[in-house]
């Protein structure tokens, strides 16, 4: 049964809720804000109803007692006018009687005279007084200073260490803590990572039910790496795991063990373990691994003994920990090829989960869960949105749900329309649309030829992806213009033809430039730099030159999860293969850039046709480019049905 953060009906759940109400992480784990302002509006008025209760009584005495001068009572004395005198050390006190009958209270300060006590005798005067308690001024002489001093002085200390920037907390683990109560998140709320889901179906039973597990001598893995692209939902996964379990789950992110002090890092893993050992069962959470377990000697010049300090701690921590005491460790990454190897050996980080891309089933599954609470028109298909999406992962579907929410709400629309995912979408894949950048018609008609020959070239290839969208409006910082494509299904592989047809695609936009104005722009620099990537990675890393062979020439560690877009920073291989790779690269794209210029010289009435409707609409899509593209492909056939008669004769 899991212990419940929440619940203060033991020592340890106070001590807990103590740590999310002063501790941890700032703006996370904090409790219950509303009782820590009550507890302290208690103490403040308590005491401010002291000091009014103490005011109000010195008030009173002031305003009732009247002080008068020792002369003045001394001749009240003598007329008979004063009674029930109180003879203090310092002070006289007692009541007078005026002229017209009415008796008020006075004081006076009290002098050394041997004849008041024999004038009040004569008089009849009643007089006594009091005894002073010294021994407690002494007392509270001591004290009063002392509890000052302890008051101010705790105070002090809470400050430097009771705080997460506390200079006496470095050591403690600035760990964001969730009660099983306070997750609120499910397997119901992760969608398109359902083999992910199920590789952690296990550890949620073993969480649940640890004995099922034990009896038969099993031994649930003590460590769990989710591993995938940015966005995919590795936080949000281990959060559904403490979720479905119900029990606590610690957060912490790897670059928050590692500090300027020698021995905070692993300090802080231990106090990690300290505190989950203590609310087993539950799941330590370490986010972005990689900054913290970077393989030890990957870069022996700038080393940074204190964070495989800090590694080491949490690799002592990990083997000596016990996985049946109910306490998982998961971690997420995106760069799993620099871990340390110890890290991932058995008895550490078992289970290895990989979130991939999801596919557009993934993706149509993802959108139903972020479309909940939005209010959506009759006309949004999710399946069109997911196929128009090729590549997102869950974040960038939330974030694509949430632009074509505002725009609708900018429009003053009654719900979100297939029209606002669309904008949505090129919002986000192309940047913001900026229809007042002034263009001058010169630029406006290279930029408008530039995109006709991405989109022609796409049209007339067999092996890309067909055109969805056509715009001349500039987006984002440097954009003029962009040739939108959209895969038809979800693909993992490429070959060398598809490659090529990708290059001759890219090179469109610069061959149509010089066929129709005999010049280049810069405006293809973009263009040019990813067909040299392909060409290169062609060469260099998929084999496929026939002058190399089937061989690769990079082994720098890559994650197949990041595009780094880092070159190698050194080689094995020599200068001469060198100079062959650059021949190949150079030979590749030129063969490329030829048979775009065979296809656009042949198609250049089509070439013009496009642009003609570009410089009119400024975009074409949706039904007018599939008619302008079915007649394209109409031509082509009709070309090539003559092409094959022209051979038979």
């Amino acid at each position: 049964m899991a212990k419940k953060i929440g619940d203060d009906s033991n020592p340890v759940d106070k001590f807990m809720n103590r740590i999310r109400g002063t501790g941890g992480d700032p703006g996370h784990g904090k409790g219950d804000p509303s009782q820590r302002r009550v507890h302290f509006s208690i103490w403040y008025f308590l005491a401010a109803l002291l000091l009014i209760t103490w005011l109000q009584s010195f008030m009173a005495e002031t305003q009732q007692s009247e002080r008068v001068s020792y002369s003045e009572f001394k001749q009240w004395v003598r007329d008979g006018r004063v009674d029930n005198l109180v003879i203090g050390p310092d002070k006289i006190s007692g009541n007078v009687k005026d002229e017209s009958g009415v008796v008020r209270h006075f004081s006076t300060v009290r002098v050394e005279d041997p004849e008041l006590v024999q004038l009040l005798d004569e008089k009849g005067i009643k007089y006594g007084g009091y005894l002073e308690n010294k021994w407690i001024g002494v007392i509270l002489s001591w004290l009063v200073p002392l509890a000052v001093f302890i008051f101010f002085w705790s105070y002090l200390i809470r400050r430097m260490g009771g705080g997460p920037q506390g200079v006496l907390s470095v050591g403690k683990a600035r760990v964001k803590i969730f009660a099983e109560k306070e997750i609120g998140i499910t397997f119901d709320d992760v969608a398109g990572i359902d083999e992910a889901k199920g590789e952690l179906q296990e550890i949620v039973q073993f969480l649940k039910d640890p004995g099922k597990f034990q009896r038969l001598g099993g031994r649930i893995p003590k460590g769990v790496l989710l591993v995938g692209a940015p966005g995919t939902g590795k936080t949000l996964l281990a959060k559904a795991v403490a979720g479905e379990a119900g029990v606590p789950f610690f957060s912490m992110s790897g670059s928050e063990f590692v500090e300027m002090f020698v021995g905070v890092g692993a300090a802080r893993v231990r106090d990690l373990f300290a505190q989950a050992k203590e609310h087993a069962p539950c799941i330590i959470f370490v986010d972005e691994l990689d900054a913290l377990g970077k393989a030890r000697g990957l870069n022996p010049i700038g080393g940074h003994d204190e964070r495989e300090q800090t590694l080491n701690q949490l690799l002592v921590e990990m083997d000596g920990f016990d996985s049946q005491s109910g306490v998982i460790i998961m971690a997420a990454t995106n760069r799993p090829e620099i871990l340390d190897p110890a890290l991932l050996r058995p008895g550490r980080f078992d289970r290895h989960v990989a979130l991939d891309r999801p596919d557009i089933r993934g993706r149509e599954a993802i959108l139903k869960v972020h479309i909940k609470d939005v209010k959506l028109g009759p006309d949004v298909d999710l399946k069109k949105i997911a196929a128009m999406t090729p590549g997102f992962v869950g974040a960038d579907l939330a974030n694509l749900v949430n632009e074509a929410a505002l725009i609708a709400a900018r429009l003053d629309r009654d719900h979100v329309t297939m029209a606002d995912f669309q904008m949505a979408a090129d919002r986000i894949i192309g940047g913001l649309e900026k229809k007042n950048r002034a263009m001058n018609p010169r630029e406006k008609e290279i930029v408008a030829f530039h995109e006709s020959g991405h989109a022609l070239v796409a049209m007339l290839l067999p092996n890309v992806d067909p055109v969805n969208k056509v715009s001349i409006i500039p987006r984002g910082i440097a954009a003029l213009g962009y040739t939108q494509q959209l895969p038809t299904e979800d693909r993992y592989l490429m070959t060398r033809d598809e490659l090529i047809e990708r290059l001759q695609v890219l090179l469109g936009g610069r061959v149509s430039e010089e066929i129709i104005f005999g010049d280049v722009s810069t405006g293809a620099q973009n263009d040019l730099q990813r067909a040299t990537d392909i060409a290169r990675s062609m060469v260099k890393e998929y084999g496929m030159s026939e002058r190399l062979g089937p061989l690769t020439y990079t082994h720098e560690p890559r994650s197949p999860h990041l595009d780094l877009g880092l070159a190698p920073r050194d080689r094995d291989y020599s200068e001469r293969t060198a100079q062959d790779i650059d021949e190949e690269v150079a030979r590749i794209i030129g063969e490329a850039h030829a048979k775009v210029q065979n296809i656009l010289k042949e198609r250049r009435d089509q070439l013009q046709a496009l642009a003609a409707i570009l410089l009119e609409k400024e975009s074409i899509e949706g039904e007018d480019l599939k008619k302008f593209a079915d007649m394209v492909k109409a031509v082509q056939a009709a070309d090539r049905k003559a092409s094959a008669a022209q051979a038979e004769k």
